[in-house]
């Protein structure tokens, strides 16, 4: 289990725009907003997506990147991303390794039906490679304020 104090694990996945990413590349440079959803286009995967982005400047402005991770494939993020005008890299990790490296891949329950799907969390990693927060079974509304506040102690 990541905790806090940790060295975030690195991954190089595709991005939405077919590129490979790799996150220890990107935390030379900055800090990174790591946040794991479970699909894109559902009611409070868009709200979330579309609440970092009102926020970018603000969290680009104490030098971090914002990264989504889902299962999603490459063309449907790229599609989600151009539908909501979004200026973050969208990863997709079809095989949830990525999602099973964090610990966001479990059981979930929805209409007493059990399946395995991902938990909805964000890492807050300091640049470098620390992790600085971690936050679990994420509620949407006023999530990006919590991360604004948690980069203005970095």
């Amino acid at each position: 289990m990541i905790k806090p104090g940790d060295k975030a694990p690195n991954f190089a996945i595709h991005t939405d725009v077919s590129s490979v990413e790799d996150l220890n590349t990107i935390l030379k440079s900055s800090h990174v907003v790591l946040y794991f959803y479970p699909r894109d286009n559902t009611p409070g995967c868009t709200k979330q997506a579309c609440s970092f982005e009102s926020n970018i400047q603000k969290i680009e402005k104490f030098g971090a990147k914002v990264i989504g991770v889902s299962p999603d494939t490459v063309e449907s993020h790229a599609k989600f991303r151009g539908k909501f005008d979004l200026s973050f890299p969208l990863h997709s990790d079809p095989s949830h390794e990525v999602c099973e490296l964090y610990g966001v891949w479990g059981e979930k329950k929805n209409y007493g039906k059990t399946y395995f799907g991902v938990i909805r969390s964000t890492f807050l990693i300091k640049k470098g490679g620390k992790i600085a927060e971690i936050w679990n079974k994420v509620k949407v509304a006023g999530h990006e304020d919590v991360v604004i506040e948690a980069l203005k102690k970095l």
